[in-house]
């Protein structure tokens, strides 16, 4: 058989399975996912169909299963099998402790269907895969932080927290509607209508002191949380232009995008970053003396200004004394 068809029957048995994860699938999240144009899509589609799959919806809405629709359990690969051990060990150390129970449990489920070499590969990678979290993700009190805000996502009901802002002494108390939930700079963040502050918030994790499922029902429509995500830049941005030593610039591509990152270009020994900025007062400057010895401002002064004023304040309190 030609491989092109191959090809065609993986996609086609994929395609399936992934009609069975969720109530509506849109075809152009199939062609993302499988690198085919529409067209391809909604061929498959058809040739499912054909074959006596119940699917209902249309192009441009969206497909999904008849309820009560669902193929047998399907096998899992070697590779696929591998993928869940880092996956678990991912949860143990970045997830809270109900969240992480229940992929604990779930992965008891797939490791019972597992055979042969895949369930061998797993038993091997078990104890060889280790992750560690440098940072408290959870508030002592509020263990299952994530598996409530989830709830509320999920079943659009509001939640109470006492939070700990980092510009107040004392926590305040908040009834939120979350609306997602992201992993940034090694914590995470809810995305959140707050009722205090009548507007959209992102409230830290390890800074909810209290946290409470309610019975409330949202009381507005949200967007995907990527759209307040996105919108969710400071208005005032400086552009910044530095040159760094060319060695040196390799370790810190990893950080400067924390900064507002937006090009570079080589210069001789010399590479120099562009950044569109908002922390001139304290985020860059700081972040830029950490290097400062082997790299120069070249734009704006006020930047050069800040780091001096920091400087010097840094010598003050180095003298004998101070």
């Amino acid at each position: 058989m030609k491989s092109d068809h191959l090809n065609r029957f993986d996609r086609i048995v994929a395609m399936l399975v992934h009609l069975q994860s969720g109530r509506v699938v849109k075809a152009q999240e199939m062609a993302d996912r499988f690198q085919v144009s529409l067209r391809t899509i909604y061929r498959d589609i058809r040739s499912l169909e054909a074959s006596g799959v119940p699917i209902t919806g249309e192009a441009g809405v969206g497909y999904s299963l008849v309820e009560g629709y669902r193929l047998p359990p399907v096998m899992f690969t070697r590779e696929e099998a591998g993928s869940f051990v880092a996956a678990e060990k991912l949860m143990q150390k970045f997830s809270d402790k109900a969240l992480g129970a229940h992929y604990e449990s779930a992965m008891y489920k797939v490791k019972s269907i597992l055979r042969g070499s895949a369930k061998d590969r797993v038993a091997a990678l078990e104890t060889q895969i280790w992750v560690h979290s440098s940072q408290e993700l959870f508030h002592e009190s509020t263990p299952d932080a994530l598996d409530v805000i989830l709830d509320g996502i999920a079943e659009k009901k509001q939640v109470t927290l006492q939070y700990q802002s980092l510009y107040s002494d004392e926590p305040t108390d908040r009834i939120v509607e979350p609306v997602g939930l992201f992993n940034e700079n090694n914590y995470w963040y809810v995305m959140a209508y707050c009722h205090l502050r009548a507007d959209y918030r992102q409230f830290r994790t390890d800074r909810m002191q209290v946290i409470r499922r309610t019975n409330l029902p949202f009381t507005k429509e949200h967007r995907d949380a990527a759209g307040y995500r996105n919108s969710d830049v400071p208005a005032e941005r400086t552009k910044v232009v530095i040159r760094v030593d060319r060695e040196v610039s390799k370790h810190i591509k990893s950080g400067r995008r924390y900064y507002g990152f937006t090009s570079e270009s080589t210069i001789g020994d010399q590479v120099e970053m562009v950044f569109q900025t908002s922390g001139m007062q304290d985020g860059f400057p700081r972040w830029f003396m950490m290097f400062g010895d082997c790299a120069h401002i070249v734009e704006p002064e006020s930047l050069r200004a800040r780091v001096s004023e920091l400087l010097e304040k840094a010598s003050t309190n180095l003298k004998p004394g101070s």
